[in-house]
């Protein structure tokens, strides 16, 4: 298998095979557990506008929504698993809109996308297998070490290695922005968010996506062993 790194939009507008697009701080971590929370599907847009739209025209939706990290006005539920795991979502939508991950999902043209983050990378690991693809590209949403980590940690799984996490991530222990979220004073990012996100194969399901009209829709497949 041909394992290719990229990073970002360009990235994405590159990337073939079989793509994973990482997002661990927050956007695919949120999707993870609305998906363990009982959320039917999660559907990913570029907008604000878009979000609303849609939520408007889909019974039971819920939005979650940030705008350069940041809480969106008029918009509950930022881009948190803390405040989605707070949240009943059993049976209902929820509709995404990140600055990064839902941005670069949006610009892979693979027919065949995963979104993933640290709480779902074995199971992704092991639907990417099942596939036995050709070539695999592992695309960090941003140019951020947890993204980065969470690739390199797929990768170690995938050559049957035993990667130390703990030591993949530390330089975002090491970073500002880490400290940032950790003191509590980030608006929309309780310090909570970092557990969360950063607790490796929490949950035993992929997410696959598949292209809708005027969305991106994302489920759970679960996956043995």
């Amino acid at each position: 298998m041909n394992i290719v790194h990229a990073t970002g939009i360009d990235g994405a507008r590159q990337a073939r095979g079989i793509v994973v697009v990482i997002d661990v701080l927050r956007a695919f971590t949120v999707s993870a557990y609305a998906l363990a929370g009982g959320a039917r599907e999660c559907r990913l847009v570029r907008t604000v506008a878009e979000a609303r739209a849609l939520a408007e025209r889909t019974p039971g939706a819920v939005i979650c929504a940030e705008e350069d990290a940041l809480p969106v006005e008029g918009i509950a539920i930022s881009n948190s698993p803390t405040r989605i795991r707070e949240t009943d979502l059993k049976d209902r939508v929820l509709i995404q809109r990140s600055t990064a991950g839902t941005q670069v999902a949006a610009e892979v043209e693979s027919a065949d996308i995963f979104a993933a983050s640290l709480v779902v990378a074995h199971a992704t690991v092991q639907a990417c297998l099942l596939r036995s693809p050709e070539t695999l590209t592992l695309l960090a949403s941003a140019d951020h070490p947890e993204d980065h980590a969470c690739a390199t940690y797929m990768q170690g799984m995938i050559q049957g290695e035993h990667p130390d996490l703990q030591r993949l991530l530390e330089p975002l222990r090491q970073s500002e922005r880490y400290h940032r979220a950790m003191s509590g004073s980030w608006p929309g990012f309780p310090p909570t968010d970092l557990d969360l996100a950063l607790e490796a194969d929490r949950f035993p399901f992929a997410m696959p996506v598949k292209r809708e009209a005027g969305y991106l829709r994302l489920t759970a497949s679960r996956v043995a062993g």
